[in-house]
């Protein structure tokens, strides 16, 4: 008999949901999380500026009224320690440290055919078993850091914001250099320029980047969402992002440049994610794109003073909003301090790390402290690095060689009773995380409660309907502009990771259906046995 009912991997805002509903189905179960403390994402990213870009009244669990009418945010955007405070909270409200192993992380995790359980073992020596096996790794865990010539033999310090010293890091008075523009490092870069001496930040690939416009919570903003919550949630699952903004149902190309003007100028002001959904066609329609990409150029030409300093930061190879929106709070005016070197990579590239800085093709700087805003290994990275022996003793790594298949980003073929939340193949980092999360967390505790009540002892996807689900992710991304940006969407900040456009695009709303079809139809696509 297995040890647990299910091992889950993972105590972010997934894993602590997925104990929550599991121990509501009276199944016994351990969590095993390898930082020593609870909060996934929210745990390791603290570096300067670590913030939502999701309006914190909506990145919160929707599963207990009480929980989100007793909750109060300070901010329109939740920093970092505020979301880490808020994970603690639901860990002790809800009881489930207890069911919680700390400072462990997941080695391996092999099928046993016969007896359908997984065995899955620890880096601190854990042996245990388990029927289910629940894979709540997070989308964006697996930090990456390129293979820089002579990183080693650096003498300053290294830093990386998806892995930050809990402590903090003080940059006073440093010759500091940053390695990335994505989104952590617009967030970082206005911050540890107020404190050292001089930062150079060295971009491979601008970013677009719209203002965050955060500040306190609006107390009548507060009172209205808590007053209407049931419906809000319920309408941000149907929507296409998990979000509910003010969407437009028409063509960027079916109204007068002033009118266009006019509407990307109100949602400037307003700030944040909502721009994406100015006008119907900006992910679809390349000429529709250009006009909102090119309102932001004139932004970006109009924040920063130096204009060779504004063409390095303006993107040109790729459509606007295919690689994350960013969201930033004075990240270009960041440019105009005189403490601030911005070098472009592109025309300038690294040539090695040197024990006394960094060094391009072109120059070399002295660096007392040097950080990677390089990114994670987006999606596949947190799974392939855990031994995962399906069927057969088939690896996951094996079978993911030419790129992730799965079945609605939940199940892979090969694997029973092995859940993925939000894997590849679902709506995940397009989304809303927290509705996303939820979402599938529900399915899987129904999932279990519908084998339990039929006597099944495993489930698992078919390699028909598997295969038949990655080709319509694969033609719904290609429907977009999605795959003609070179972003950690497609795996394409990881050298030789196959290029495969990761998340599901046909909205939030519209895959809900899709899997609730599925279970409505006896769990069509998959295979239960014993």
């Amino acid at each position: 008999m297995a040890d647990v009912d299910a091992v889950i991997v993972g105590a972010g805002f997934a894993g602590l949901y997925m104990l929550h509903r599991a121990r509501a189905l009276g199944l016994s179960a351990r969590v095993f999380e390898a930082g020593d403390g609870v909060g996934g994402t929210w745990y390791w990213n603290r570096y300067p500026g670590a913030r939502c870009d999701v309006e914190s009244m909506e990145y919160s669990y929707s599963f207990s009224d009480e929980l989100q009418q007793q909750w109060k945010w300070t901010e329109r955007y939740a920093s970092q320690p505020e979301i880490l405070q808020y994970i603690n909270h639901v860990a002790d409200r809800f009881d489930l440290r207890r069911d919680i192993q700390l400072e462990t992380r997941v080695t391996a995790a092999v099928y046993d055919e016969a007896a359908h359980e997984w065995n899955v073992q620890t880096d601190r020596g854990d042996r245990m078993s388990a029927r289910f096996c629940v894979m709540a790794t997070g989308c964006l865990s697996a930090a990456q850091v390129p293979r820089f010539d002579g990183l080693e033999r650096f003498a300053g310090a290294r830093y990386h914001t998806g892995s930050w010293p809990h402590a903090g890091v003080d940059f006073t008075g440093q010759q500091v250099g940053i390695i990335g523009t994505g989104s952590s490092a617009i967030q970082s870069i206005p911050i540890i320029a107020r404190q050292a001496a001089h930062l150079f930040v060295f971009q491979r690939t601008p970013n677009f980047s719209i203002p965050a416009r955060n500040g306190p919570l609006d107390a009548e903003h507060e009172r209205w969402m808590k007053a209407n919550y049931a419906e809000y949630r319920r309408r941000a699952r149907e929507s296409r992002t998990g979000l509910l903004v003010e969407r437009n149902d028409v063509s960027a190309l079916d109204v007068t440049p002033e009118e266009r003007e006019r509407e990307y100028e109100a949602r400037w002001r307003r700030g944040g994610l909502g721009f994406a959904a100015t006008y119907v066609d900006l992910l679809t329609n390349q000429e529709a794109n250009d006009t909102a990409a090119e309102f932001f150029r004139a932004k970006i030409r109009a924040l920063v003073r130096d204009a060779a300093v504004a063409a390095t930061l303006t993107p040109r190879h790729y459509p606007i909003a295919t690689k994350r929106l960013c969201v930033d709070t004075d990240y270009y005016d960041t440019f105009n301090r005189d403490n601030v070197t911005l070098i472009d990579l592109r025309t300038m590239p690294i040539a090695a790390i040197t024990p006394r800085g960094l060094r391009t093709s072109e120059a070399e700087y002295a660096l007392d402290s040097l950080v990677f805003a390089t990114g994670f290994d987006a999606m596949t990275g947190a799974l392939l690095a855990i031994d995962i022996r399906g069927r057969g003793g088939r690896t996951l790594r094996e079978k993911w060689s030419a790129g992730p298949k799965t079945y609605l980003g939940l199940a892979v073929a090969g694997f029973p009773n092995l859940f993925t939340i939000t894997g590849p193949g679902s709506p995940s980092v397009l989304s809303n995380m927290i509705v996303s999360i939820e979402q599938h967390v529900d399915w899987i505790a129904e999932c279990i409660t519908h084998l339990r009540a039929h006597g099944r002892a495993a489930i698992e996807a078919t390699v028909e309907a598997e295969e038949e689900w990655v080709a319509h992710v694969n033609m719904v991304g290609d429907f977009t502009l999605y795959p003609r940006a070179n972003s950690w969407y497609m795996g394409a900040n990881i050298p030789g990771k196959p290029r495969v456009f990761l998340p599901y695009v046909g909205g939030v709303g519209v895959y809900r259906r899709k899997c609730d079809e599925v279970a409505a139809r006896d769990y069509e696509g998959f295979a239960l046995t014993g």
